[in-house]
């Protein structure tokens, strides 16, 4: 009897530990799943809240709606940039700041929404303490200085689909009046703190700034100026009556002298009356706090914590494997000489070059254009996600391919409706040779910026601000470091222009000595063109515009080398740890589908990826 008592005892303890542990059970799963839907909600709020920052800035900025293609009733009007605004700005980063520390618990987010949190955040602290620098640049310069830039937004950006946007072009045209007097006085205030353009930049900014009020209806010369061919050309296109398109040409015409040559005008008049006082001391040291600006400058270009010396150094030791590995294409093609010879003869030898006229330069759009086309084919080789929109090659316009880069590329909208732009300038075919067009067209195209630029655009799950936004080591990383993938696919099969693809990454090593000898140690512009002259083979006017981008654009130009170079220290780094595991398509999904983010960012992305796949790589080889 007293065995069936302690067995029924048994039995009940047994259920009763059995109905705890499920209690318990539903218990815990009752608080993961309130866990997760605390998550999910924290975190919508925090991302559509993201989406209200980014509408704002929208609403702020008519210029950054046409660039991604919205048609607003601000399609007339341009950006303000007057001083005052940047003090709103700056209050407005410091209010979004407070929020984002008060408001939002870190730990009630999903992983994507904690990243565009600590992005945002670090954004915000990055503008807020570079509002003390806020002057410490050219806003009009030979790279891309308001004088070309906004008559190169109305030819590339604005759209004329029918008689309101034409309207709205010609109100873009009266409005260019009161926007450069904001620029007058942006450039008088700079005067005032000791930042005046250096004495070179001003002949440059003089004759863009000419040649686009030049021709009718500016004078009675027989062609017609720049921006009144576009909009005729533009508004030819429209269905509607002729009396209404030479009505509209008329309103243009009439907007071109009001607003864009008075806008012009006033800033030449300032112009001439300040390269009276410029000097030829070219780096930032010369500004007040010219070095911590510096200091600050390579930390938001690079996203990493090297100064300016170990940035020279590193510059100078890749020069030196470079030119090692170029010795070894010397041997290859049988030349005998010193490499200063083999430059000398890639200078030179006309082979190497189009003809300096329309015929030639039709030739080097064509082959572009094959080069993109045939690098589209092989896509599925190296990633999973690929752009929707498409690419396109132009010509930099006439009016300002005198000073404006050897090549450059032009973001599409984000629906497609206008594709990407990779831009080659042809004004001096000399410094576009036939050995360098595969790994130009695959930096400015693709695989390079037009890639990263649209996927970035296209992610679904990733806030705007993150979408439309940059970090240059990141962008400019991936463009140079795709020179060099194609290579690992049986592209850059003539050894020359493999040569070409060593001496563009050449290039960007010496950007990295040349910036630095410039701002930090005080090198002149001529020792710059000197030093990049004596050590690659590129035309002298090509060194010529490098070293004047340095002085106008203190920083930017590291950002290429080591941004490559941190790619492949962890693409090597995947490789090792993963070994057959490895999959270079899964590697570049990772690299470009969370949009452009700091080198540290990505060195965490890339060890959150090794990590997972080398779970599941252990538990594949346990069972």
């Amino acid at each position: 009897m007293m065995n069936k008592l302690r067995i029924k005892g048994l039995l009940i303890l047994s259920f009763l530990t059995i109905l705890s542990c499920k209690q318990e059970e539903k218990k815990e799963k009752d608080t993961i799943a309130s866990t997760v839907e605390t998550i999910e909600v924290s975190s919508k709020k925090l991302n559509d809240w993201f989406e209200e920052q980014f509408q704002e800035e929208l609403k702020r900025s008519p210029m950054m709606q046409t660039y991604l293609g919205v048609k607003t009733e601000d399609y007339g009007k341009w950006d303000d940039i007057s001083s005052k605004r940047e003090v709103e700005d700056l209050e407005l980063a410091k209010r979004r700041l407070a929020y984002l520390k008060d408001s939002v618990d870190l730990n009630s987010l999903d992983n994507a929404t904690t990243l565009s949190y600590k992005l945002m955040k670090q954004n915000l602290e990055n503008e807020i303490e570079d509002f003390q620098y806020r002057f410490y640049d050219y806003p009009v310069n030979q790279m891309h200085g308001m004088q070309a830039e906004i008559p190169s937004f109305l030819i590339s950006m604005h759209r004329i689909s029918d008689t309101t946007d034409a309207k709205a072009y010609i109100s873009r045209l009266q409005g260019i009046q009161p926007m450069f007097a904001q620029l007058v006085d942006n450039l008088k205030i700079r005067e005032k703190n000791g930042i005046v353009l250096p004495k070179f930049v001003f002949a440059k900014v003089l004759d863009d700034s000419r040649n686009i009020i030049t021709g009718q209806p500016f004078d009675e010369s027989n062609q017609e100026s720049t921006l009144l061919i576009d909009f005729k050309e533009k508004v030819s296109a429209l269905e509607i009556s002729d009396d209404e398109k030479n009505r509209l040409i008329e309103e243009a015409k009439k907007a071109l002298i009001e607003g864009v040559k008075s806008g012009y005008d006033g800033l030449i008049t300032l112009l001439e009356e300040q390269q009276l006082r410029a000097t030829t001391e070219d780096g930032v040291w010369k500004f007040p706090k010219g070095d911590k600006f510096y200091k600050i400058a390579l930390q938001r270009t690079t996203t990493t914590d090297m100064n300016s010396d170990q940035i020279h150094d590193l510059g100078l030791k890749e020069v030196e494997r470079i030119h090692n590995e170029m010795r070894e294409i010397m041997k290859q093609v049988k030349y005998e000489g010193t490499l200063q010879d083999f430059f000398t003869f890639m200078k030179e030898d006309s082979q190497f070059y189009f003809t300096q006229d329309e015929k030639g330069k039709k030739a080097y759009l064509e082959q572009a254009v094959a080069l993109i086309d045939t690098m589209k084919s092989k896509m599925d080789e190296l990633f999973i996600t690929k752009p929707k929109a498409d690419i396109v090659v132009k010509q930099v316009e006439a009016f300002r391919e005198k000073s404006a880069g050897t090549a450059f590329y032009e973001r599409g909208t984000p629906d497609g409706s206008r594709p990407g732009i990779y831009y080659a300038n042809l004004y001096d075919m000399k410094a576009m040779p036939r050995y360098q067009m595969e790994a130009l067209a695959y930096h400015e195209g693709i695989p390079g910026h037009h890639m990263q630029i649209s996927i970035a655009q296209e992610l679904k799950d990733v806030p705007k601000f993150r979408k439309f936004g940059g970090y240059t080591a990141y962008i400019e990383g991936w463009g140079l470091y795709n020179e060099f993938l194609p290579k690992e696919i049986g592209m850059y099969s003539d050894p020359y222009s493999n040569f070409g693809r060593l001496a563009m990454e050449l290039w960007r090593a010496c950007r990295l000595v040349v910036d630095t000898g410039i701002h930090s140690k005080k090198w002149t512009r001529e020792e710059g063109i000197k030093y990049y002259t004596d050590n690659t083979p590129n035309a002298e006017s090509d060194a010529v515009k490098m070293v004047e981008r340095h002085i106008v654009m203190p920083s930017q130009a590291t950002a290429y080398k080591i941004g490559m170079n941190k790619i492949l220290e962890l693409r090597e780094k995947s490789k090792k740890v993963l070994g057959n595991k490895f999959d270079i398509r899964e590697f570049h999904d990772v690299v470009l589908t969370n949009g452009a983010v700091p080198l540290t960012v990505l060195e965490d992305l890339v060890a959150e990826w090794i990590s997972e796949k080398s779970v599941t790589k252990t538990s594949e080889v346990g069972s």
